[in-house]
């Protein structure tokens, strides 16, 4: 999992050869991440919840581990001229209030459930989940199968890694402790107020500035993460994603007949070592094929030219795919004449 959580945290700068680099420009239209859009009460806390565009079915967006609904930034667009979609920030992520302890697969689902509810989103919705967040969409599908007209999942990660490499998993397993213990680390020195002007191995627990941000964004990010919430729920999410992968995909999921795509990136782990590499390639094979049979209109696409982050590389793709659950799952709603 290593090469997928580097994937899904940094930002790589290409040039042409022979030309010096560019600097990318602030994008003007992500100002408004900076700020909430709905935050809708489940009870006691609330969620941030972004919707844009009518029609239906809903079309639900769900991140990935350690990020919020800014990470479907390029997708949202795309589908809202097609129908209503909504983006959420998960509880302790961006605008949303922390959530109970600990901080997993069924937590969230339950959240998920619960926000669904209280914004009177109408069902059955379409479910679209990247990374660990094709996780919750399915569990959530698992508990709530009457509201789900459909899933599209994003590049879900291997699971069952030490089917094919028991010793790179235990370094993984090393490597994710360690993490932990310097995200740990981080949250203490945010309860003591440290991490506004972090110094020493601190100041690698906040990240520069992202020149494609505005300014305002940037700010928000950062002060989101100067704050004990985002730490905690982090160390949750990271501890609870070790048991969560060391599983393989449950021979009993079954989603139905509900379409049900699987988009499959085309180099999710660039840079890691060529055992890790394998050992994860052929997880995530074993994974994904597995996904896609847990629906008898269940496919397995591949998506050239993409990273794990294939709603960042490749948007289109995805807003194409959901595209043709939408109009599958019209056409099962139509009624019988």
């Amino acid at each position: 999992m290593r090469a997928i959580v580097a994937a899904s945290v940094l930002f790589v700068q290409s040039a042409a050869a022979g030309e010096p680099p560019v600097a990318p420009k602030a994008d003007p239209s992500l100002a408004a991440y900076a700020n909430p859009g709905q935050l809708v009460d489940i009870g006691a806390r609330k969620l941030n919840l972004r919707c844009s565009g009518q029609g239906s079915p809903v079309v639900v967006l769900e991140a990935g581990a350690l990020t919020d609904s800014l990470t479907w930034r390029a997708v949202q667009p795309l589908v809202a001229k097609e129908t209503r979609v909504c983006s959420y920030d998960r509880a302790g992520y961006g605008f949303s209030d922390d959530g109970p302890a600990p901080r997993d697969i069924d937590a969230d689902a339950a959240d998920l459930a619960a926000l669904i509810r209280s914004a009177n989103l109408a069902t059955p919705v379409v479910l679209v989940g990247h990374s660990l967040g094709t996780n919750i969409v399915r569990r959530f599908a698992d508990k709530h199968a009457g509201d789900v007209a459909g899933l599209v999942l994003v590049d879900p990660p291997p699971q069952h890694t030490s089917e094919f490499s028991a010793d790179w998993v235990k370094g993984d397993r090393e490597g994710s402790e360690q993490r932990i213990a310097f995200a740990t680390a981080c949250a203490k020195a945010a309860g003591e107020g440290k991490l506004a002007k972090p110094e020493g191995p601190l100041a690698s627990c906040i990240r520069a500035s992202d020149p494609r941000y505005p300014e305002a964004l940037n700010a928000a990010i950062r002060a989101q993460k100067e704050k004990p919430p985002f730490w905690h729920t982090l160390i949750s999410e990271m501890q609870s994603n070790i048991a969560l992968f060391e599983q393989p995909v449950s021979a009993q999921e079954s989603h139905g007949s509900i379409p049900l795509i699987v988009l499959s990136a085309s180099d999710p782990f660039e840079g890691a070592p060529p055992e890790g590499k394998q050992a994860m390639e052929s997880a995530r094979a074993k994974t994904q094929k597995a996904i896609a049979a847990t629906s008898t209109q269940g496919k397995l696409v591949p998506v050239p030219k993409s990273s794990h982050d294939i709603q960042l590389d490749q948007p289109e793709a995805v807003a194409n795919a959901i595209g043709d659950v939408i109009a599958q799952a019209r056409i099962s709603a139509k009624p019988v004449q």
